[in-house]
């Protein structure tokens, strides 16, 4: 009997059945996008039949929103979790940008690749991952350190989301060291928080007479 046959009679609890489905879709989409995906490709891909991968699910689109949510709900977490244990902004900036360098090394434009195509992204329920979440998160942090305004605060913090999205779309195309692309990222995010507490709002100060 083939690896693949034994693969799929080996007896797995649906979870982790559930879970060797999605990493063989998440394979195929950091490996070739997502056009060219079908449940037949990914059920070879996973060494499962055909009619395995429809008892979990009931197309390609709801198979990879759920690809998409794990991967964004991991991120979110580990992200979180790094803010969490740091001492100091710096910390905290390094290891939130640290997280997701290492998610872009690992897994490519996986999450990317997911969220630009509108039949899996426009479908999910956005109160799951709403970046007005994380925006707040941080701007809250950045409001009690820097004695910069919420509102302020807040668009600096979303401003400055996209510059990891940047530097891990730079790693991806250009042959960089992690570590001296994450200082330089980490240098900007909090040189442009330093420029708004320093320069801008010293210009918008209102004159003393």
């Amino acid at each position: 009997m083939t690896d693949a046959k034994l693969k799929n009679k080996r007896r797995f609890s649906p979870a982790i059945r559930r879970s060797m489905i999605l990493d063989a879709a998440a394979d195929l989409v950091e490996s070739e996008g997502i056009s060219q995906i079908s449940m037949e490709r990914i059920a070879k891909h996973a060494e499962i039949s055909k009619s395995l991968i429809y008892k979990y699910f009931d197309n390609v689109s709801e198979l990879l929103r759920e690809l998409l949510t794990r991967e964004l709900e991991a991120l979110r977490n580990l992200q979180f979790a790094a803010a969490d244990a740091a001492d100091t902004f710096e910390q905290l900036v390094r290891g939130v940008t640290k997280v997701y360098l290492n998610n872009v090394a690992q897994k490519g434009r996986l999450i990317e690749r997911l969220q630009t195509d509108p039949a899996i992204s426009q479908s999910m329920d956005p109160r799951l991952f709403n970046r007005d979440v994380a925006v707040e998160y941080f701007a809250n942090i950045v409001h009690k350190n820097f004695d910069i305004p919420l509102p302020t605060a807040r668009a600096v913090t979303d401003l400055s989301f996209g510059v990891p999205v940047s530097a891990g779309s730079f790693l991806l195309r250009n042959s960089i060291d992690q570590q001296e692309l994450e200082d330089m990222t980490v240098a900007m995010i909090i040189g442009s928080i330093n420029g708004i507490r320093d320069d801008f709002m010293v210009r918008k100060r209102k004159l003393k007479h």
